[in-house]
């Protein structure tokens, strides 16, 4: 099963880096068209607007997965462990809240939209909000995940571990960074 996941997540990886040269692509040719030719891609824009989306909404499931989002960890390390554990579990509990209101209002702004166009390329306005459900869903389980594996114990919060992955936090000992004045090192 975590070959699967790393596959998935090697594919998510890959489809980001695909979204990103040919956002590139898209615009400085766009730029090139326009200036040397006075001529420009009508669908451009509006496919970089999309694109630029996409990647976003997968970036963040990539960053969630590697636990990679801003986390400020100075009170976990000081509560002891079982308040440590309890506020853990009430903030996955309200990021899964959070996140479930996210799917539900993708879900629904993807039905209303699936019969509109964009003007440009004609594409569904679905898909453009559709970004909001491949966000939602996979983040959706990998807070679920966390969450059980932070009430079954095989997460130590007080080691800070849903900040930092163990390696980063070498790599922050050996350079350290600023601080963001709150505790808690980020890059």
């Amino acid at each position: 099963m975590t070959r699967i996941i790393d596959f998935y997540f090697l594919g998510l990886k890959a489809i980001i880096a695909f979204l990103l040269a040919a956002m590139v692509v898209l615009v400085f040719g766009n730029v090139v068209l326009r200036y040397a030719l006075n001529q420009g891609i009508t669908s451009s824009e509006e496919l970089s607007r999309v694109f630029f989306i996409w990647l976003t909404f997968l970036g963040a499931v990539v960053a969630m997965r590697e636990h990679g989002h801003l986390g400020v960890d100075s009170l976990l390390k000081r509560l002891p462990p079982a308040g440590a554990k309890l506020a853990v579990l009430s903030g996955q509990g309200l990021m899964l809240v959070a996140t479930a209101l996210m799917i539900s209002g993708s879900w629904t702004q993807t039905l209303i939209n699936l019969p509109a166009t964009m003007p440009a390329t004609g594409l569904s306005m679905g898909f453009f909000y559709g970004a909001g459900l491949a966000f939602g869903i996979p983040t959706f389980l990998i807070i679920l995940w966390d969450a059980f594996r932070v009430a079954t114990g095989r997460i130590d919060v007080t080691t800070a571990q849903l900040v930092l992955d163990s390696e980063e936090q070498v790599a922050l000992d050996d350079h350290p960074l600023p601080t963001l004045g709150i505790g808690a090192t980020k890059i």
